[in-house]
């Protein structure tokens, strides 16, 4: 049980590193806005992970396998959202171009709002998709009693809320801002081409 525990626990932390949607979500609004901005965010990424984990641990391989219309229905949906994503960090990025290097940005949104689309990242997350609907489900067969279930459950939540919570704490830092504040523009534009990309490549690939 020791060495199941470790494997997923390893190859989760693998998946979080990894740079996706969530991390560019979460370092972005942390340099943009603030630590607290990003853990809202953070909280809407860890329930998504509670949702595909859970579904995961149902057989969600088993279904997908079953109802191909349905991972063709995700696929899409998750690729138009990073597309509409990607297309409103472009927006700001054409904003910004007329803006001082130090102008700090004049509009927050409001916490509701970073928490949903963190929440709506994580679930349109190519990466999860492929993650928990194959190599997680590796893992779990049948032969996985109901307690290492809820077991691995809580500790895939728990490792998911940690990692981002650092990402966030690293990227709030003074410096980190500072950073950002001059370079606001280019690294809006790179996110917002990455974000599509995600999109595109989720769409084209289905």
């Amino acid at each position: 049980m020791f060495m199941l525990f470790f494997t997923v626990a390893l190859v989760h932390l693998v998946a979080l590193i990894s740079p996706g949607p969530d991390f560019f979500f979460v370092s972005q609004t942390a340099a943009s806005r603030s630590r607290r901005e990003a853990m809202m965010g953070v909280i809407g990424i860890t329930l998504g992970i509670v949702i595909w984990a859970g579904v995961a641990l149902m057989g969600l391989h088993l279904l997908l396998e079953r109802m191909a219309w349905l991972h063709q229905v995700i696929t899409v949906g998750g690729g138009l959202y990073l597309l509409w994503m990607g297309w409103q960090l472009l927006r700001a990025a054409r904003a910004r171009q007329g803006e001082p290097a130090a102008e700090a940005p004049v509009a927050l949104p409001a916490r509701g709002r970073t928490f949903m689309r963190g929440f709506l990242t994580n679930l349109s997350n190519p990466k999860a998709v492929i993650y928990f609907g194959s190599v997680f489900s590796l893992f779990v067969g049948d032969s996985v009693g109901s307690a290492e279930r809820w077991g691995l459950f809580v500790m895939i939540i728990a490792e998911t809320f940690v990692w981002f919570s650092i990402v966030a704490m690293v990227f709030a830092l003074p410096v980190m801002r500072r950073g950002y504040q001059r370079l606001a523009k280019w690294i809006d534009g790179v996110a917002g081409v990455l974000f599509a990309g995600f999109g595109i490549h989720l769409i084209i690939s289905r």
